[in-house]
């Protein structure tokens, strides 16, 4: 008996001495943003596809609600940014020629929609893998303002900007009986 647990104490600590030597590895800037990324999108797109398709269209009107987007323009808007912003910082125009936010027009039906935030976040993957010790903080050639002018600064307005727009799909979500799928 005490052979056992002198080998399963023997068993936890070199599992531990283990699990600490991982850790104890520096992450690149690239690791960090392009983790923060997948756990955006781990909880975004579940959040798009939960929404069924008859209430893409839904916007809510009680209250002070005048103008806002449908809960597809929400989810169009979020990844035209993303793109927008990972075309900023890779240095290239947007894919689909995004402007404002906004995504192209041809865009329409869920699965549409869903596909192009799946295709936005694959490239927000491709901008933070373009960041190294060299590039993360110096500014971007033909940007202005001072915090968005590195790739630091637009890979976190990247992500605040995607989660602002999470927060609102999930409330469009709830206001229609669904439990957002990271809150089951």
């Amino acid at each position: 008996m005490m052979k056992s647990i002198v080998l399963i104490a023997l068993a936890i600590a070199s599992s531990t001495a283990a699990l600490a030597q991982v850790s104890a590895v520096p992450l690149t800037a690239a690791q960090v943003f392009d983790n923060r990324i997948s756990s955006a999108e781990k909880e975004i797109v579940p959040a798009a596809e939960a929404m069924p398709d008859e209430k893409y269209a839904f916007a809510p009107s009680n209250g002070e609600f005048k103008g806002v987007r449908t809960f597809a323009e929400q989810v169009k808007h979020l990844a035209a940014a993303n793109y927008q912003l990972g075309a900023r910082i890779l240095g290239e125009e947007p894919p689909h020629n995004e402007r404002n936010e906004t995504a192209p027009d041809s865009i329409r039906t869920k699965a549409e929609i869903v596909e192009y935030l799946r295709a936005s976040f694959v490239y927000l993957h491709k901008a933070a893998a373009s960041f190294n010790d060299n590039n993360l903080v110096v500014p971007i050639p033909g940007t202005t303002g001072s915090w968005q002018r590195t790739r630091l600064g637009l890979s976190i307005d990247a992500i605040a900007h995607a989660y602002d727009h999470y927060g609102q799909m999930v409330e469009y979500l709830r206001m229609n009986g669904i439990v957002p799928p990271a809150s089951r």
